[in-house]
């Protein structure tokens, strides 16, 4: 036994007998109230940890209540008052805490005096302004009609309406003064009291469009105790009739305010979500771009990887008594290439295949720009009047040069013929000394255009074969009504070893 127990063991039956008197642990020494030195060391470290989660610090340091402290002294226990379970030391009124996030909610929307204007109409354009307007005029018609008994305190409580078009909050509390002031004050007269309950009622909806459905179903509630506290007191507010059709107003502005708010942010939320799907299918329209660019490359990939094998298969028969090693290093880049072209087959045909069972059709060699003057055919019989030149020396271009320039020529053409049947069309190919210049140009349509059930990528097609290219590319109108497409790609390869080798 420690000596912390041995001094509470002859101790127990007088503690007992002192906390059952009605006692509390304030009178208790306070190494009992904390135990040992290790005990109050736990104290503070549990009493830091429970103020970082956001409880009063009477939560933490208090007592026991009588039965639970004398149960712990009977057991022997020595850590005292901070030896009880965390269920034991929270008092019941803990369960409030649940009710913080709507009190939070009612001080951020009820008190405070930030500004939250009311925001135009979204369509039409023309009328975005329209409820402001119609809050201006009625202000100013509420201010004329109920003027005749206190002319500055009417307009006053209808300038409020214009005053919760940027503060709605500061508006309705100014507004709950300025009727029990009115009232007080300046008593209307019969025809006159309906005007004050409307005023109130159109700063209550305005509130509403604002503030989330608790805050508008409070600001209710306290209007309609307003309103029955001031008939009670027997102030000049009308009849009970009158007072019941206030609280109908009050129902009406919240129940209408709170679904033009909840329409407003479903709307919020819908554009929010179209806007998303725009950028995700304008993602996915890249990928699939980027897939079928990477097809037709792969093609030309494997191609390079067959020349390498059947050149390193070939080699030692074009030397006479080669050496063992040159034979050995020459089968192995022959073993590497045939393994990468079967990988690359693998992934090829994946690629090729839009689904699970899609056969891998298709495996027809990739074109080139010795297939233009076919494609320039194709567009003849269409019905497009199309003409080529070309400068500079035609030569042999890398394959990914010339696949992208075939099919950014193309695309172009094939946007002439959906959007502009008919139109006079060039086209341009530069042979430079490190790149290949081409242009697309044509004239305005010569027949109308049927709709185009396209679906519009072939755009960030173009624009994805050029950048991976390295190259530049400028799509848009021509000054006399036509279109214009111009890229740049460059010939040169760059190596591992940094020397670039032009084609």
């Amino acid at each position: 036994m420690g000596l912390l127990d041995k001094r509470l063991v002859p101790l127990k039956s007088y503690m007992l007998a002192w906390l059952s008197s009605g006692m509390l642990t304030k009178g208790l020494p306070r190494r009992f109230v904390y135990g040992s030195r290790n005990g109050r060391r736990h104290e503070r470290v549990k009493r830091s940890a429970q103020l970082r989660r956001g409880l009063p610090a009477v939560f933490v340091t208090a007592p026991l209540h009588v039965g639970a402290f004398a149960e712990r002294l009977a057991s022997g226990h020595p850590a005292g008052v901070l030896a009880m379970s965390d269920n034991e030391h929270v008092p019941e009124t803990t369960t409030a805490m649940a009710d913080l996030p709507s009190l939070r909610i009612l001080r951020a929307d009820l008190i405070t005096i930030r500004g939250c204007p009311m925001p135009p109409l979204a369509w039409p354009r023309w009328l975005r302004w329209l409820p402001h307007g119609l809050v201006l005029l009625a202000a100013a018609l509420t201010a004329a009609a109920a003027g005749a008994t206190a002319p500055i305190s009417a307009i006053g409580h209808a300038a409020m309406l214009v005053v919760a078009l940027r503060w709605p909050t500061s508006a309705w509390w100014l507004s709950m003064a300025l009727v029990t002031g009115i009232t007080l004050e300046y008593p209307p007269t019969h025809d006159t009291q309906i005007y004050v309950w409307m005023v109130h009622a159109g700063v209550l909806f305005l509130l509403a469009l604002r503030v989330r459905l608790l805050s508008a179903i409070t600001a209710a509630v306290l209007s309609t105790l307003l309103a029955v506290l001031l008939k009670l007191s027997g102030c000049s507010v009308g009849s009970w009739k009158m007072i019941t059709g206030a609280l109908v107003l009050f129902a009406l502005a919240v129940l209408i305010g709170a679904v033009v708010r909840g329409r407003r942010e479903d709307h919020a939320r819908l554009t929010e979500q179209i806007a998303a799907t725009a950028r995700e299918r304008a993602l996915r329209t890249v990928l699939e771009e980027r897939t079928r660019i990477a097809r037709e490359l792969h093609d030309v990939v494997a191609h390079h990887l067959s020349l390498i094998s059947i050149q390193a298969d070939a080699a030692p028969y074009r030397v006479q008594a080669p050496p063992p090693e040159l034979v050995t290093e020459l089968a192995s880049i022959r073993a590497n290439a045939l393994e990468g072209l079967a990988e690359l087959r693998h992934m090829l045909g994946l690629l090729r295949s839009n689904g699970p069972g899609d056969s891998t059709t298709g495996t027809s060699p990739q074109p080139s720009l010795a297939q233009l003057d076919g494609l320039l055919g194709n567009v003849r019989a269409a019905g497009l009047p199309a003409t080529t030149r070309i400068e500079g020396t035609v030569r042999h271009l890398p394959p990914g040069v010339e696949l992208s320039a075939y099919r950014v020529i193309q695309e172009a053409l094939s946007n002439i013929l959906r959007h502009a049947p008919g139109a006079e069309t060039s086209i341009e190919l530069t042979y430079a000394r490190d790149a290949l210049g081409l242009r697309v140009v044509n004239g305005p349509a010569a027949l109308p255009a049927a709709p185009s059930p396209g679906a519009g990528h072939g755009v960030i097609g173009m624009r994805e074969r050029i950048a991976m290219l390295g190259g530049d590319l400028a799509i848009g109108p021509t000054p006399d009504g036509g279109y214009e497409v111009s890229a740049a790609l460059p010939t040169c390869i760059a190596p591992a070893a940094g020397k670039e080798t032009c084609a």
